[in-house]
């Protein structure tokens, strides 16, 4: 068994919030028992992938690996009992493409894959670059200090994907806060309660109430999308179908959820965190506003860097061997994306933020059929700003100390205070 101090580093929120004893736990772990079993108090065993050779090898085996089995995000034994519970005997609240596997997830999946494809996204371009411009304006009449994480960051992503799945510029700010309370329910300053949660009640009714407040918006927008369709990602969803029969209701909503909330997080998170390490590192930053072509090593390793989508769970449909190890059936797996990308074995000096790494062979957006849908989107947008910043920017430095969200599954900055000239 890993050591139970680092088997509670693992299920810590606060220490994804301190990043380095994380990244501490984790090197040792690749180092000294790259695949072993933990059992923090409260939570049944479960194997710790920690290597990315190990993660991707997982990730290609989708019917000995299932998603949806047990719960896709790890979660205390009280926990568990009680979303059953309520949910009928499922392990989930939603049931996203994230829950779901074959056939299910490639119908689903399906769906809305021509919509993120590349040569689709093209259309999207100018219309995105305008949206970028709009906020580099807008940063420079912050007059040189402001929080690039709350102020920018977690903004612009947010404007794009809600202008592709079709919600009101007016809305944009609930479902900031509706994403934010999701994702940061362990967070005192992000999630429902405002303010420390102390038990597993407390817990599940702030997610069931953030997750109820999704559905009775989006349920308002199917109605209106199967009346009037337009042309966005929600018409595509409320008059989709599966097998010539609509979606499910619940999956429905989930789909709206995760397009909604994924959607930008994860984009928001790296963007940060790119702009982070570049206030930290001078001669980063002079690289890459002299050389545009650095941009794309720059957006590679910002989602290295960050890897926002801390990890996902797996359950074991058959007796499996693993590196060497017999995997039960029934076993539960965690697949860690930020050790698989601080991977020694994959990366040189991987603690280091380098811009022109290459390869970059991270696996941030996951790995085989269940890679992330958005990818190519993401991407987009964050070429797009950095296209229209850098060469504006002259100068940029951190004017306070960042910080970052307490959570254990999807997380990244929370607050980028910088100092910058911007022309």
């Amino acid at each position: 068994m890993i050591p139970q101090e680092i088997a509670q580093t693992i299920v810590d929120p606060k220490a994804y919030a301190d990043g380095r004893r994380i990244d501490e736990a984790f090197r040792v772990l690749r180092s000294e028992a790259p695949l072993d079993q933990a059992q923090p108090e409260g939570f049944d065993p479960f194997w710790v992938v920690t290597r990315q050779a190990d993660i991707r090898q997982v990730e290609l085996q989708n019917e000995l690996f299932h998603n949806g089995d047990r719960s896709t995000v790890l979660t205390t034994i009280e926990a568990d009992r009680k979303v059953r519970a309520m949910m009928g005997g499922s392990p989930h609240l939603v049931r996203s493409l994230v829950q779901m596997d074959n056939p299910d997830h490639a119908n689903y999946r399906r769906l809305t894959q021509g919509y993120f494809a590349p040569q689709s996204l093209r259309g999207l371009e100018d219309r995105i670059r305008e949206i970028a411009r709009g906020f580099v304006d807008r940063m420079a009449a912050y007059g040189g200090r402001c929080d690039f994480a709350k102020d920018v960051a977690f903004l612009y992503p947010l404007h794009v994907i809600m202008e592709v799945l079709g919600v009101p510029e007016v809305d944009e700010p609930r479902m900031l806060k509706l994403t934010q309370e999701l994702f940061g329910s362990a967070d005192p300053d992000l999630n429902r309660s405002q303010g420390q949660v102390s038990n597993t009640d407390q817990a599940l009714a702030s997610l069931q109430g953030t997750v109820a407040d999704f559905m009775t918006y989006f349920n308002a927008m199917t109605e209106d999308r199967r009346r009037q369709p337009r042309s966005d990602l929600a018409s595509v969803i409320a008059n989709g179908a599966i097998e010539g029969q609509p979606l499910g209701h619940l999956e429905a909503m989930s789909y709206y959820i995760i397009a909604a909330t994924a959607g930008h997080d994860t984009t928001s998170s790296t963007t940060a965190g790119a702009l982070w390490a570049l206030a930290e590192n001078p001669a980063q930053f002079r690289a890459v506003k002299a050389d545009p072509s650095l941009i794309k090593g720059l957006i590679e390793e910002s989602i290295r860097w960050e890897t926002p989508v801390k990890h996902f769970m797996r359950t074991a449909t058959d007796d499996a061997e693993l590196a060497g190890r017999k995997i039960a059936k029934g076993d539960w797996l965690l697949l860690s994306y930020p050790s698989g990308n601080r991977d020694e074995a994959v990366f040189d000096d991987p603690f280091t933020f380098d811009a022109a790494r290459s390869p970059n062979r991270h696996i941030a957006f996951g790995y085989g059929a269940h890679v992330c849908l958005g990818q190519h989107l993401a991407r987009m947008e964050m070429r797009i700003l950095w296209e229209e910043l850098l060469p504006r920017l002259d100068t940029v430095e951190l004017d306070g100390t960042p910080r970052r969200m307490e959570a254990s599954f999807v997380c990244g900055p929370k607050s980028v205070p910088i100092r910058f000239r911007l022309h």
